[in-house]
């Protein structure tokens, strides 16, 4: 029994070795770069609403780095699947405009029953259930919805700096040509030179320090159980978890739900008194590591989450500090680089979304929904652009015994034997 799994692990360990790419590698720090520019600034928004300390804030910033990296690392390898997990990034903003009004121990409580909640879901297969029912066309616009902001918001930077991103561009383009594996990687080298030399860069103010976690028993209190705990559970699994499922679909991966979230669930346990608000599926940056931009062949993509997930570890480590070095860079070299290493996802989602005559329509409405910005409750228009789509699904196809009855199964999508 020892033999045979000494023998599985050197297999492994020789997989990773065939199947590691600078490409993969790449988008793991991308998706890494690009979890950090914005929901950390939300989250340092939350933590000046709840007067936090300075070593309660890092210790927030390094439980949530290092359970989005271990779960990350984990599930990837487990599935050899990209499995990109992160910090809830609707949760934070959910803090910002309720954290002022319970005590930072009773959210801990609150923390805690939203990821339990979120692993029986998991554990149960309920939320698999829900997701095999919906049509992949959805799916993928709702996808698309989610992603057609980066990709405008390209060329929305050219007003800013036009200077910088115009020559990000064109080697961008040029580098799609000729070297597309590594289109990225090469953009991004171009834009931290041209911020170098328009001294766009400030690194002054870049202090670095290893991070001291603190543990915060919890106390459970009902105004904060119900008025927390609850919304972030339904925040984190309709605004994450759920266009999380969307992207692994929208690029073939068939990866079965309920582990993802339950893995998900309990790290979040784990964190949780840490001051882990919830770690989840991720959208946005999943698709930076999911799509052709990491790897031509979809079974080797899995290393830019494991990619992701060390990032994530080596980050955490500094806690608070690594918010001051994402500063230093500028706004349009991080938009860029996130709309760029987006473009494919984005074009095969709209590809797929249309794909299916009969569902043009339900699809279609999936996209505007979500590209709206609708929101009630605190829960996002990518949940509500799922709802809409499946709503005119179903009257448009009046196949409601069907959708009830047995799942949406869809044929895989072929692999690229492209190295």
């Amino acid at each position: 029994m020892v033999v045979k799994e000494q023998v599985q692990q050197v297999n492994t360990w020789k997989r990773l070795k065939e199947d590691i790419s600078i490409s993969a590698v790449t988008a793991g720090l991308i998706a890494t770069m690009v979890s950090y520019a914005g929901p950390l600034l939300i989250i340092l928004q939350a933590a000046k609403v709840a007067n936090l300390s300075d070593g309660l804030l890092s210790s927030w910033i390094w439980a949530v780095s290092f359970g989005s990296g271990l779960t990350c690392i984990l599930l990837s390898i487990w599935f050899k699947t990209p499995v990109i997990t992160a910090f809830s990034t609707p949760g934070a903003v959910l803090l910002v405009s309720s954290f002022e009004h319970y005590s930072f121990s009773d959210s801990i409580g609150a923390f805690l029953l939203s990821a339990v909640m979120i692993s029986i879901l998991g554990f149960t297969g309920l939320f698999s259930k829900i997701m095999n029912r919906i049509p992949q066309s959805i799916t993928t616009a709702m996808l698309a919805g989610i992603l057609l902001k980066f990709g405008v918001d390209v060329f929305v930077s050219l007003k800013q700096s036009p200077l910088m991103v115009i020559p990000m561009f064109i080697c961008f383009l040029l580098a799609r040509r000729w070297l597309p594996r590594y289109a990225v990687i090469l953009t991004l080298v171009v834009g931290l030179a041209m911020a170098l030399g328009f001294h766009h860069l400030n690194f002054g103010n870049v202090h670095m320090s290893l991070v001291k976690p603190i543990f915060t028993a919890p106390t459970f209190s009902l105004n904060a159980l119900v008025g927390l705990g609850i919304p972030l559970c339904i925040v984190n699994m309709t605004s994450q978890n759920a266009p999380g499922i969307g992207v692994l679909r929208a690029d073939g991966y068939k990866t079965p739900a309920s582990p993802l979230v339950a893995t998900t669930g309990i790290a979040s346990i784990l964190s949780a008194p840490f001051g882990s608000h919830g770690i989840t599926l991720a959208a946005i940056t999943a698709a930076i590591c999911t799509g052709k931009e990491a790897h031509n062949n979809l079974n080797k993509r899995y290393i830019a989450g494991i990619s992701c997930g060390t990032f994530y570890l080596l980050f955490g480590i500094f806690g608070a500090a690594i918010t001051s070095v994402f500063s230093a860079l500028p706004n349009e070299l991080i938009t860029v680089i996130a709309g760029v290493a987006l473009f494919a996802s984005l074009s095969s989602s709209l590809s797929s979304a249309l794909s299916v005559t009969t569902q043009r329509d339900s699809a279609l409405i999936t996209f505007l929904v979500t590209v709206s910005g609708f929101s009630v409750a605190g829960v996002g228009s990518a949940f509500w652009g799922l709802i809409a789509g499946v709503i005119a699904n179903l009257i448009l196809t009046g196949n409601v015994r069907r959708f009830f009855a047995k799942k949406h199964i869809e044929s895989p999508v072929s692999t690229s034997v492209n190295d």
